[in-house]
């Protein structure tokens, strides 16, 4: 499975989206992905990617293609 896959994934099944929904989802933009979604899907991105991600990281983080930036950027994980 590539790193792309194992990213929608965890939103697809965190979130119980379809693949599309997910790539386009914003930070609240469903009731699920409130303050403690969100520290859910960084713990299992973490879990996931063998990373410990940033404070500042965290707070950034507020929509699928910007966490994918994010891990690109600064974990080096490439998608």
């Amino acid at each position: 499975m590539t790193n792309s896959e194992k990213y929608t994934n965890i939103f697809m099944k965190l979130f119980n989206l379809t693949a599309d929904k997910a790539e386009k989802l914003n930070y609240q933009d469903i009731e699920a992905w409130d303050s403690v979604g969100h520290m859910t899907l960084i713990s299992s991105l973490e879990e996931e990617f063998d990373i410990m991600m940033d404070a500042d990281d965290i707070i950034d983080f507020d929509s699928f293609n910007k966490g994918k930036e994010l891990l690109s950027k600064n974990y080096g994980i490439e998608f």
